[in-house]
């Protein structure tokens, strides 16, 4: 009986207190996502007009973007989504140098300021605002009930942004307790916490799992490894995000939770992107996002062709992010939603999964645990870290004009926080060549798990 309460009384009451319009936005997206894809396609028209005039009006960078484009925004008609693509498209480098410049400080609710990495190893401070907050989670919620899994229902969270970690606190814990969520630290995966969260998983019988693909991976290796059986009557799906989910991945969590794998497209600067449907397809959030796919000429690629995510956010209303290169390489698709919906669908979402990296004693941290350390720093314009042996690190960076040199003595110790005493070589270089598959494989680690 208390799920209810969650779905229609405390959850509503934080998001209003808050002053988000999630709940407004969810029963809209309830409606929108049937409309057929022409219509679809107009409503993402008319958020593109609205988005446009705000960043005209309050972003000085967008706006001689813009201009320089002469798309005509005074008129009734609106513009066509082939109009979008006479703005030049912007980087993860534009945003951070440029990000004062592109910020609308005054937006109603306010502008708050939040930093990324990516999977690029490109960190960027940006800022968003009330709807883009409501997008992401509006967005999740309906993805989830596509599942069966509603507000209220038990969850468990297999997450480590130190954001969110530094903020578990009391007042967080009863708020994860009024909301029947759980959190469990992707951070620390050592075989005695991970045992731990098992018991905790078991106890506590989630209705699903969420959490980082590659570390709900090695927590059903563990768990298979050490031969326990998982009965968890309650759970009805794992959903997977932060990561590509390979194949192998997707089969052995399914084999040790018992349950379907879905998987999450997204990231912190552009937001709650994509989910899987139980038809296994991957459906676009269309009136959030419009999603072009391009090649290295920044031209559009065929169905069956693999190019770059370049996506529009029209809910970023606090910092427009306006043909954005995501650096996510996605196959393209002409398929149609097997359920009738009109959103888009993504084809084969490409990538590399998150190494681990392994400390002295033997514990096993999520690469992110060292990603976020780079990716605070203004200076870095991109990274790659690579973990020869358990006793040496080795950080290559490429500084941009806001580098500092105390900025290394600054890496150096926080990674020596995370890691121990270990030796770091902070190596500055003029650039950092991607993979074959275009990806930059932001953490390489030498050093094998071992259970």
């Amino acid at each position: 009986m208390y799920s209810p309460l969650v779905k229609n009384i405390a959850f509503p009451l934080h998001e209003k207190l808050l002053k988000r319009p999630t709940i407004q936005y969810v029963n809209e997206l309830e409606k929108s996502q049937w409309f057929n894809r022409t219509d679809v396609e107009l409503l993402q028209r008319q958020k593109l007009n609205q988005l446009l005039q705000l960043a005209i009006e309050h972003c000085p960078w967008h706006k001689q973007r813009i201009l320089a484009a002469q798309l005509d925004l005074s008129s009734d008609k609106l513009l066509t989504l082939d109009d979008l693509t006479r703005i030049p498209t912007m980087s993860k480098q534009d945003a951070q140098i440029h990000g004062e410049e592109m910020t609308w400080t005054g937006v109603p609710g306010g502008a708050y300021s939040y930093t990324t990495g990516g999977s690029s190893g490109t960190p960027l401070n940006f800022h968003f605002g009330k709807w883009r907050q409501a997008s992401d989670a509006a967005g999740r919620i309906r993805a989830r009930r596509w599942w069966g899994v509603d507000l209220g229902d038990k969850e468990v969270y297999l997450w480590g942004a130190p954001v969110e970690l530094d903020k578990t606190d009391k007042i967080k814990q009863i708020r994860d307790g009024i909301m029947n969520q759980v959190l469990l630290n992707a951070f620390d995966m050592s075989a005695a916490t991970m045992q731990a969260y098992l018991q905790t998983i078991r106890k506590y019988q989630p209705k699903c799992l969420y959490g980082y693909a590659s570390s709900l991976a090695l927590l059903a290796k563990f768990a298979q490894n050490s031969g326990q059986s998982i009965n968890i009557p309650s759970l009805k799906v794992v959903f997977t995000t932060g990561e590509p989910l390979y194949p192998d991945q997707r089969k052995l969590i399914q084999e040790t939770f018992q349950v379907p794998v879905a998987n999450e497209f997204g990231s912190r600067d552009i937001g709650f992107t994509a989910h899987e449907t139980p038809s296994g397809q991957m459906l676009l959030m269309s009136e959030s996002h419009i999603l072009e796919i391009l090649d290295n000429n920044a031209q559009p690629v065929q169905a069956g062709e693999t190019g770059e995510a370049v996506i529009t956010g029209l809910c970023s209303e606090a910092q427009p992010f306006i043909r954005y290169r995501t650096g996510d390489m996605i196959k393209k698709t002409d398929e149609t939603c097997q359920a009738g919906r009109g959103l888009h669908v993504l084809g084969e979402v490409i990538g590399r999964s998150t190494d681990f990296i392994i400390k002295q004693d033997g514990t096993i941290l999520h690469a992110l645990a060292v990603i976020y350390v780079l990716r605070a720093i203004k200076g870095v314009e991109s990274f790659k870290i690579i973990q020869h042996s358990k006793n040496e690190l080795e950080v290559q960076l490429v500084p941009n004009a806001l580098w500092q040199e105390e900025d290394q003595q600054k890496i150096i110790a926080q990674l020596q926080q995370r890691m121990g005493n270990i030796n770091i070589n902070i190596n500055k270089v003029h650039s950092i060549p991607p993979e074959k598959s275009g990806k930059h494989r932001y953490v390489v680690s030498h050093v094998a798990v071992d259970f």
